[in-house]
């Protein structure tokens, strides 16, 4: 953020003291950039002496606010804070003083920048000093540093808990109870708006993610507040940087997880909504279709591997209850007077009715061969009965109607056509590239859904062959050579 350079006095003597500092910085930051913030520093009251200490503090920022609408800004929150203006210089939750605004100097009635009595005030001084000894207040000769060696300490004394609680003992290091080793413990949920680079400018993704690590016996608990200063911290950097995809994303952040956890291992589950311009089959109008992409990335000290994927949705049809119609059908035929080979030409052009499902499809592909998601998406759709639109005029509807009921697929039937797809799309795949396909069809005339998955290590035997071994729970992690439960879900 640009803007002008303002440090701003706080002080607050009634009340949780520390309690009301927090809060007015905590609501400075609407509009003010903090950079900087000085140890706290216990006073005596000046001016009117008869009322508690203080605690002061000084913040270095940058605001876009002009001085004015700065100042307003400031009266909003010590209103906010409970401030009364009754008695000048009486006791009060909070005060808040510009006390330098960049190179300004103002004196009007409402408003002296610098502050009017700066340099009397050893207890703006001494903070001030801790944070920009080198400053020249404009209209001054001299630093800060020895406009507050002059003022003395007096009864400026440092507080040395400061703003944060000094806790005594690390209660997450100490040793459980039950010295068991946990395989995943961390935070669900974290939601954030990341920038990957495109291939002509940079994308915005909304994205969810789920960050673990694996507890060693003898520690007691995770710091579950790291777990965000970790994701904070690598999406500055990557803000910066050019971040191709989803699962480099993931991996950079389970490798920071691993070293600020100082953990065993690490997983980071990404999802993230991502738009796609599709045309509808008959009309050609165009529509935008929202997927899911995923990243994947499982981190240890020797190594980290990732992986990506799609989620899609398209229409299923049931074979066996459109076998039953056929099966009904050319009975009723052959009663109405058709010959058998007429009743077989009939149902043969004529698409037979069924139920039909929405299914939902998940395709995961662990390997450091570049895999584009639009082929992934491609792959899930293609593996269902037909792909289903946002937006469908009426022949577009006929279109994806007759094609569901002339490609009817069991949930089974897709898994193996994801899989079949993966290695027809990407026939140099090396052998040990982790694949995991997974479809739920959600049922209309059951009350329950119908799921399949296959998943495991893959070994490519000839150009049309895809050799996937029982592995009875599927998981990404057997790329690191470890044998865990896929909670990715």
């Amino acid at each position: 953020m640009t803007g002008t350079t303002v440090y701003i006095g706080l002080g607050s003597n009634l009340g949780d003291r520390r309690a009301n500092l927090i809060d007015a910085i905590s609501q400075l930051r609407h509009y003010v950039t903090v950079e900087c913030i000085s140890s706290i520093y216990e006073t005596e009251p000046a001016y009117v002496t008869d009322q508690p200490r203080f605690y002061n503090v000084v913040l270095r920022g940058t605001t876009e606010l002009e001085p004015h609408e700065l100042l307003r800004f400031l009266k909003r929150i010590e209103r906010r804070l409970g401030r009364a203006y009754a008695v000048r210089y009486g006791p009060r939750p909070i005060d808040l003083d510009i006390l330098v605004y960049g190179d300004l100097q103002l004196d009007d009635p409402d408003l002296t920048i610098p502050h009017a009595k700066i340099s009397e005030r050893a207890f703006v001084l001494h903070p001030l000093a801790e944070i920009a000894p080198d400053l020249v207040i404009p209209g001054f000769q001299e630093t800060v540093a020895t406009l507050a060696q002059r003022a003395g300490k007096g009864q400026v004394v440092r507080v040395i808990r400061g703003l944060t609680t000094q806790l005594t003992h690390d209660v997450q290091e100490e040793s459980p109870p039950a010295r068991l080793s946990l395989t995943h413990v961390g935070v669900k949920g974290i939601k954030r708006i990341v920038r990957l680079a495109g291939e002509e400018r940079d994308e915005l993704f909304y994205a969810e993610m789920d960050l673990y690590v694996e507890l060693r016996p003898d520690q007691k608990g995770v710091h579950m507040s790291r777990f965000s200063d970790t994701v904070e911290e690598v999406i500055t950097e990557v803000s910066t940087e050019k971040v191709p995809a989803l699962e480099t994303l993931a991996e950079r952040i389970a490798q920071a997880v691993l070293r600020d956890q100082r953990a065993v291992r690490s997983d980071v589950y990404i999802r993230a909504q991502f738009p796609q311009e599709r045309y509808a089959p008959v009309s050609g109008k165009l529509t935008q279709e929202i997927y899911t992409l995923i990243g994947i990335a499982a981190a240890t000290a020797q190594r980290a591997v990732h992986l990506v994927g799609v989620e899609a949705e398209g229409m299923m049809a049931c074979p066996c209850a459109q076998d039953m119609v056929l099966a009904q059908a050319r009975e009723q035929l052959l009663e109405a007077g058709f010959s058998p080979e007429e009743a077989d030409r009939a149902l043969a052009v004529i698409p037979l009715a069924t139920h039909n499902q929405r299914g939902r499809g998940t395709l995961i592909v662990g390997t450091d061969q570049p895999i584009q998601a639009q082929d992934l998406v491609n792959i899930v759709e293609g593996a269902m009965s037909s792909e289903n639109y946002d937006l469908l005029k009426r022949p577009d509807e006929l279109f994806v109607v007759t094609k569901a009921h002339r490609h009817p697929r069991f949930v089974e039937d897709a898994v193996r056509e994801m899989l079949y797809g993966v290695v027809e799309r990407y026939p140099d795949l090396s052998d040990d590239t982790f694949v995991l396909a997974r479809q739920v069809n959600m049922e209309t005339i059951h009350k329950h859904d119908v799921y399949a998955e296959r998943g495991g290590i893959a070994g490519r035997v000839g150009a049309a062959n895809w050799r996937v071994p029982h592995m009875s729970h599927p998981t990404p992690l057997s790329m690191l050579g470890c044998e865990r439960d896929s909670h990715y879900q």
